[in-house]
């Protein structure tokens, strides 16, 4: 599949990209899809959450009334979970919420998000490009031209750039990223994928590994 270079300027350069149909153009799995942004959002989780039961809250074991004569249900200590200020019963503990899933399914379901994007005329092929000096207003005129500055991007390098990274990070409405760091979750969060040229060949070579 053929796509055109545009500049950053949004205008066609004459040159065609060519984006391989192993990954941009394959059957898409909805079930893998599905499962590996569940992994992503689960990882996300720190999982420190934390109530103190019964046998936790520093208090005194004295039995706080009398056993019988009181009219009232028999109560043994001041910790107990009926209480104000006793534990809790079955209360959060500290989990860890990761998934495994095997490395070929994660492909499959990248290229299954990248797909679904192509169909929908959503990624955009940009020639490389940096700023001399990191500058918020700079990086928002080229999503200006590429047409993007009201919508969700992301913006796939092939290589770290500082300049582009850093003129990026105070704009909320795109996220910066290399072709290693390419989850299916961010794929379809964002509502245009902007590949820079020299992100495909990783792209690709991370997608087709066997």
């Amino acid at each position: 599949m053929k796509i055109a270079v545009l500049d950053i300027k949004g205008k066609d350069t004459g040159r065609k990209a060519n984006l391989s149909d192993d990954v941009f153009a394959i059957e898409p799995n909805d079930h893998a899809v599905y499962l590996d942004v569940k992994q992503y959002l689960a990882h996300q989780r720190q999982g420190t959450h934390k109530a103190k039961e019964r046998a936790e809250i520093a208090g005194s074991t004295r039995k706080i009334k009398k056993q019988k004569g009181t009219g009232t249900a028999r109560a043994g200590s001041i910790k107990s979970p009926i209480f104000r200020g006793g534990g809790r019963i079955f209360g959060p503990r500290p989990k860890d919420y990761t998934q495994k899933l095997n490395k070929n399914l994660k492909r499959l379901a990248r290229k299954s998000a990248l797909t679904l994007k192509s169909k929908e005329n959503a990624i955009l092929v940009v020639e490389d490009f940096d700023f001399d000096t990191p500058k918020t207003k700079d990086f928002i005129d080229v999503l200006k031209t590429l047409g993007l500055e009201n919508k969700k991007s992301l913006i796939v390098l092939g290589d770290s750039n500082k300049g582009v990274y850093l003129s990026s990070r105070n704009f909320k409405g795109s996220e910066v990223i290399t072709n290693s760091e390419l989850s299916t979750y961010k794929i379809l969060h964002a509502n245009s994928v902007v590949l820079l040229e020299s992100s495909l060949e990783g792209i690709e070579s991370n997608l087709n590994k066997q």
